[in-house]
């Protein structure tokens, strides 16, 4: 997160050294591939161009660039072969973008909506002891003992409804209520659980329940999944310098979804492996990325049946027999009872209201109540940060500004006698 990390910008990204293997195990040339890259990476700005003019043109991202690609590479690509090569990775891209956006297709990400999204300009942080190393620094800055664990929240009471239920009288118009029975009293509370969370506990997590303008914005956001799957080997079998190996199904041209069975054709939305480097810290390991239903259903399965499923796809994709992970390592956070998913998008027919609404805090402008008991803060309730890291971290040091804000004394007001 060093302000060294953060001077690099080229389109919010810099390019990745990438191979791409075809399903026929072949190795696919670069400059076969780069026009679809740079077609696919053309229509994704201008999906994100619609957010400020007047009506975009079709209802989703995922109409939008499968529409446009198909016509451009007719138009554009007259050699047979290398459109079909070319649309095909289209489709890859598209599972990849999946991944990226948090949804299952990208049919269900609202076109209009897509640009409110921003990427922060430099390189992407990898701590070398993952998140834990950030959160253990953060808690060095706290005073010891402050932060409690493994204390699930059953329900946060707010308006002094557990305090008037219990024949108490409480100054705190706010408690939260834990699993375990143990209750905390405070002035205000700030809720920071996923919209996965929200969407599966809402009508139990809040006491009164929240208002219905919340309620319809936590059922219109989307939130879907997208899990890793690490792979160790021994040695490496791609190129010292491939930072990501991209996987295409020559047969998925057409860039239509099918219905297919999930039991045998999960692995297809695997879009690709990442290279975890550098090799001295990591070893030899790569991090396969996988969205949506079929992401969902991965976790299901035993790692041994992950193992050899992967294990089956690298050999098909190489065209090599012989290779064969040593181990496996995956997230599940669709089955995570306390995230349900991995991350927010705005889908179809959402808006920029819609995360504003979410982060409105309770009691509502205008109530004669006590202000501010219940703020929200997390990704989803970033407008231009959502599904991020430091868009979660933004969301909680603008909760924190507004109670600062809240308690701060208003300036005096100085008449002068003239």
């Amino acid at each position: 997160m060093s302000e060294e990390n953060q001077s690099v910008d080229i389109d919010g990204l810099p390019p990745l050294f990438s191979t791409w293997l075809s399903s026929s195990g072949k190795k696919l040339e670069a400059e076969v591939m780069a026009p679809a890259v740079e077609v696919f990476l053309t229509l994704l700005k201008k999906c994100q161009e619609f957010y400020n003019s007047s009506r975009a043109p079709m209802s989703s991202v995922g109409e939008f660039l499968k529409t446009e690609a198909l016509r451009i590479s007719n138009d554009e690509w007259k050699e047979d072969e290398a459109r079909k090569l070319r649309q095909a990775l289209f489709s890859t891209l598209l599972k990849l973008e999946c991944g990226i956006s948090g949804t299952h297709t990208m049919d269900d990400v609202d076109l209009a909506s897509f640009g409110m999204y921003k990427s922060l300009p430099g390189l992407d942080c990898t701590f070398p002891g993952g998140y834990e190393g950030l959160i253990t620094h953060m808690l060095n800055e706290l005073p010891k003992d402050i932060v409690l664990f493994n204390k699930p929240v059953k329900c946060i009471h707010w308006n002094n409804i557990h305090s008037r239920s219990s024949a108490k009288e409480g100054t705190c118009p706010v408690t939260v209520e834990c699993i375990n029975g143990e209750t905390f009293e405070g002035d205000h509370v700030i809720v920071t659980v996923p919209l996965g969370y929200m969407k599966k506990h809402h009508d139990t997590l809040l006491n009164p329940p929240l208002p219905q303008h919340k309620l319809h914005s936590i059922h219109r956001l989307g939130f879907g999944t997208n899990n890793k799957i690490f792979l160790e080997f021994e040695q490496p079998f791609w190129d010292e310098v491939c930072e990501v190996i991209f996987l295409i199904w020559e047969d998925e041209y057409d860039l239509q979804n099918p219905v297919s069975d999930m039991k045998t054709a999960w692995i297809r939305k695997l879009s690709c492996f990442t290279v975890l480097k550098p090799a001295e810290r990591y070893g030899h390991i790569l991090c396969g990325w996988i969205a949506g239903h079929e992401s969902e259903y991965m976790e299901t399965l035993c790692e041994e049946d992950v193992l050899f499923t992967v294990t089956q796809l690298l050999q098909r994709f190489t065209g090599n027999p012989t290779i064969a992970p040593k181990k496996l390592v995956r997230t599940r956070w669709f089955h995570d009872p306390y995230t349900f998913g991995s991350y927010s998008y705005v889908a179809n027919g959402c808006s920029g209201q819609d995360i504003d609404n979410l982060a409105e805090p309770l009691p509502l402008t205008g109530s004669n109540a006590q202000p501010l008991q219940v703020l929200f803060a997390g990704e989803a309730t970033h407008k231009s940060f959502f599904s991020t890291v430091h868009g979660a971290l933004l969301a909680g040091w603008r909760e924190a500004d507004r109670l600062i804000s809240h308690y701060k004394p208003s300036p005096m007001k100085v008449t002068a006698n003239l």
